[in-house]
């Protein structure tokens, strides 16, 4: 699909982030998301987690971040409502991360 413009696409992941499952609400504490339009590296890359899981925290570390796609996720769908789902899989995906959460994990919990 198009490129949704971004105070739109911001405003999907803001509905993915109030609509998260409790387990992952705590994370939130630690953890800054930020809209980016692609990661140079993997320009197909739909999101990104950085930083350290808090199961495995010291204490002394600064305050992760997950980076969301907004290009790679709109040319990864076909219509909005797809983008809408792809969205919040993402989010949940990524903080699953940061809250110490595999990928095996996370598929079998249906967040993958």
């Amino acid at each position: 699909m198009d490129p949704l413009p971004r105070y739109r696409f911001e405003r999907l992941v803001d509905e993915a982030l109030a609509s998260l499952p409790a387990e992952l609400a705590p994370v939130l504490d630690n953890v800054v998301i930020r809209v980016v339009d692609r990661d140079p590296d993997e320009p197909d890359l739909l999101g990104l987690y950085e930083g350290v899981p808090h199961t495995e925290r010291s204490g002394a570390e600064g305050p992760d971040v997950v980076s969301i796609f907004r290009l790679a996720l709109c040319d990864a769908c076909d219509d909005l409502d797809e983008l809408t789902r792809e969205v919040r899989i993402t989010v949940i995906h990524e903080l699953a991360h940061a809250a110490g959460i595999d990928d095996d994990r996370l598929h079998d919990l249906g967040w993958g």
